[in-house]
């Protein structure tokens, strides 16, 4: 199928002269280029309070697309030189918000474009509301043709912040126009949860209270703060990935089918489940912190020893809770969730535990270990699908095998796009359905206010390890326990 027809635009960056810009979204927009896939005739405008000009942007940019191996030197240069420009955003007049747009509509004039307006703001979660207001004030949230704002998570600290934040991004821009970006929404497997789920009869007719048991969502890291202590203190993992990754993840996982493939009507039922979800119980959360440990082979320090944390921080580096959805489909699923840093290996997966048959032809032979039926949805580092169940091993004794039936998507399809080159794409197109709505946002901050207003006690673990002992014993307190695989 040809690819959507996006028309000729200006994609202005603020915040182009940081890692975000330089790691992910710049070499996003370098292959959606090099691909066709970025307009003819479209430029880029990085804003930075950096004094720069276009030239050293330019080499900056074309230092960082080979160091990141997004193409040859030669074509990098080229790219850089015809697409990429700068503009200092400082204080007031020439080089506050006035000057840009100045240089926005010189820019458009001179290329010959119509209007059409991309500001994504690649900034820190405290460098959101004056942009907005900056934007709205210079008259840069109308355009002659249309306009669109991309906010980078996270998008508030809690329930009133994302309130007070939607409320102004409000001021100046309608909902429509605003695009507020999860990255793991543009991963494949997750968009594939749709597929799965509702063009396989098989999947969908046991998606529910009925044949499930238990639903796990892992998202595991091995590394550590890695220089991000100062964000990581005034965040912890609850902020950093159960509010925005996993619960996108878990409100596709949990959604009833929407009645067309739109965005209004997919973001709906995301939004219902979150609705649906019971009050958290403070004994389901278990908050932990590793410490000292090793982690493949090389001894590293525990968070507390990690530059720029406080010696008595109590900032969480793992997190595992247990959901209640309360609704048709999933009443009395437990929906078991744990994020955490210096766990063994990085992987993230949803696992899709079914029930055990009533009556079991084996339950005489106490020898046949019998396993339950298992969907696995792998996010990172590998992405696809499994299916584990139980089979006869050949020969003369009744031996029972668990085997697995695997679908990586890297073995049929290569290597797959990074989430950011489709979530450009789709704000480049128009199509907001793999984007947080307000009221998706709110709610998720609404159901974690109350862990975050009266967190538990942060309990410890050694890097490289599991989590904390008491992660298990959650799982445990209902009868299950996390699968290893």
């Amino acid at each position: 199928m040809a690819h959507p027809v996006v028309p000729p635009h200006l994609f202005v960056v603020f915040g182009a002269t940081g890692d975000l810009m330089q790691r992910k979204l710049l070499p996003a927009l370098y292959r959606l280029h090099s691909q066709g896939r970025f307009p003819l005739g479209s430029v880029i405008v990085g804003v930075a309070r950096h004094p720069m000009d276009d030239g050293a942007f330019r080499e900056m940019c074309a230092t960082s697309l080979v160091a990141e191996k997004a193409g040859a030197e030669a074509e990098v240069g080229t790219f850089c030189r015809s697409v990429l420009f700068y503009q200092t955003l400082s204080g007031e007049g020439p080089t506050g918000f006035p000057g840009l747009r100045t240089r926005v509509e010189k820019l458009e004039a001179g290329h010959s474009l119509p209007g059409n307006r991309i500001f994504y703001l690649a900034l820190p979660l405290e460098a959101f509301a004056p942009t907005l207001q900056g934007l709205g004030e210079a008259g840069l949230n109308h355009s002659p043709g249309w306009t669109r704002v991309v906010i980078e998570k996270p998008f508030g600290r809690d329930l009133d912040s994302a309130v007070a934040l939607n409320a102004l991004a409000h001021r100046y821009f309608e909902e429509k126009q605003i695009y507020r970006i999860d990255h793991y929404l543009g991963k494949e497997t997750v968009q594939n949860l749709l597929v799965f789920r509702l063009a396989n009869a098989f999947v969908e007719s046991d998606w529910n209270r009925d044949r499930v048991d238990h639903v796990e969502i892992t998202v595991a890291e091995s590394l550590g703060v890695e220089g991000r202590a100062g964000y990581y203190e005034t965040a912890g993992a609850l902020r950093d990935m159960i509010q925005n990754h996993v619960t996108q993840v878990l409100t596709l996982v949990a959604m009833e089918p929407p009645a067309r493939r739109n965005e209004d009507d997919i973001r709906d039922e995301k939004v219902k489940v979150l609705r649906s979800a019971l009050p958290i119980r403070l004994e389901d959360v278990v908050r932990g912190q590793y410490g000292p440990g090793t982690v493949e082979g090389v001894p590293v320090p525990g968070y507390r020893q990690e530059p720029d944390v406080s010696p008595n921080s109590t900032t969480e580096t793992y997190i595992a809770l247990c959901l209640r959805i309360a609704n048709w489909r999933w009443h009395d699923v437990p929906f078991f969730v744990r994020t955490g840093k210096r766990l063994p290996a990085k992987s993230s997966r949803v696992v899709v535990t079914f029930k055990a048959p009533p009556v079991s032809f084996f339950q005489s032979e106490s020898e046949y270990a019998m396993s339950p039926d298992r969907i696995t949805i792998l996010l990172q580092p590998e992405e696809g699908f499994e299916i584990a169940f139980e089979i006869k091993v050949p020969g003369r004794e009744m031996r029972v095998q668990t085997h697995r039936m695997k679908f990586h998507y890297a073995d049929v399809f290569g290597p797959l796009p990074d989430g950011y080159d489709t979530l450009v794409e789709d704000v480049m197109i128009g199509d907001a359905s793999l984007f947080v709505r307000a009221d998706e946002v709110e709610e998720s901050w609404r159901l974690y206010g109350p862990i975050l207003a009266a967190p538990p006690p942060v309990v410890f673990y050694p890097a490289g390890s599991d989590g904390p002992e008491e992660g298990q014993r959650l799982a445990a307190s209902w009868g299950h326990r996390w699968s290893t695989e």
